[in-house]
């Protein structure tokens, strides 16, 4: 009989151990012969030298995957485990979804990002298959979020070594040239909700320093011209408020190793009556093209709180 003894400092235990704890309970299962007892940071097992040794390389493989992505799903704690776990089923019709669907990415204390919605979950295959998505639908169903999940999970993964989120600087009834500040102040705002999605995702320490070193950039439509976007995750929000040229500017940017996804809504445009929202004929002249996935997101999608697809059958938004 042994006895192990061992502090997890580098990572995040709720990540390890999953929400709910459900992690561990899977752990433990995997070995019946040890005594496991987690308590924070700290973690003992009981038992004889040959279970300790090899709990001691399963624990170490994935306090070394937590470590490397600062995730871990049960389809990776099967494989580093040598075993398979069967995922939770999805629900039957007429079942709640809110909490079921593939996870994305894991956020700060075990935050789980979850595809919730059919056409999330299509977002989420679409993105594998085709190098530029389109995500259109309403205020709340969750598009500009999923995405910049996406985008995340790429960069955790090291699928891509940079991501891009950029936003059209419309005045939505407001005066930019009015706000206080140098053109960094006068911009941020208009790009807070881009900002807001990557708290949820990444710890702030993290965040502050791929921002600082621009692993991540956020910045203005127009500060894309020019350059060419490879090996990175590029995301274009608030596409309706992109004139033609705009956004035929934006996609010819595109470098061979780079993913594309445009979010938008065309119930909410802010540009000049005068001008045509480059969104419309993108969305009409790109349909058939092998390689750009485009999917409509509906009222069926929406995910914040209930009265908001009231408010948005009531304006006409959705059906």
């Amino acid at each position: 009989m042994n006895e192990l003894k061992t502090t997890i400092e580098q990572i995040n235990p709720a990540v390890l151990w999953g929400p709910n704890n459900d992690h561990f309970e899977i752990i433990k299962k995997q070995f019946p012969k040890l005594k496991i007892v987690a308590r924070g940071s700290e973690i003992k097992a009981l038992g004889d030298d040959n279970e300790i040794a090899l709990f001691q390389d399963k624990l170490t493989k994935l306090i070394q995957h937590v470590e490397k992505y600062e995730s871990l799903n049960t389809i990776e704690l099967g494989r580093i485990l040598g075993s398979k776990i069967q995922e939770n089923p999805e629900p039957e019709n007429g079942g709640d979804k809110s909490t079921t669907g593939e996870v994305i990415v894991f956020g700060p204390n075990g935050i789980m990002v979850k595809a919730r919605t059919a056409n999330q979950r299509r977002m989420v295959t679409g993105i594998g298959t085709s190098d530029i998505l389109f995500a259109i639908g309403p205020a709340g169903t969750g598009k500009t979020y999923t995405a910049v999940a996406l985008a995340v999970r790429a960069l955790k993964n090291k699928e891509i070594k940079r991501i891009i989120l950029t936003r059209p600087a419309v005045e939505a009834g407001e005066n930019l040239g009015f706000l206080p500040g140098d053109l960094k102040e006068k911009i941020d705002p208009y790009l807070r909700p881009l900002y807001d999605a990557l708290d949820d995702m990444i710890p702030a320490d993290k965040l502050k320093v791929y921002l600082e070193n621009r692993t991540i950039e956020i910045a203005p439509l127009a500060f894309m011209r020019g350059r060419t976007l490879d090996n990175c995750f590029v995301i274009l929000d608030e596409a309706q408020n992109a004139t033609d040229m705009q956004l035929k500017m934006f996609l010819t940017r595109m470098g061979p190793s780079a993913k594309f996804i445009v979010t938008g809504d065309v119930t909410q445009i802010d540009l000049p009556k005068k001008q045509q929202s480059g969104l419309h004929t993108a969305l009409r002249i790109l349909t058939d093209i092998k390689g750009i996935d485009i999917i409509y997101l509906t009222g069926e999608d929406v995910v914040r709180h209930k009265l908001v697809r009231k408010i948005l059958e009531a304006y006409g938004d959705i059906q």
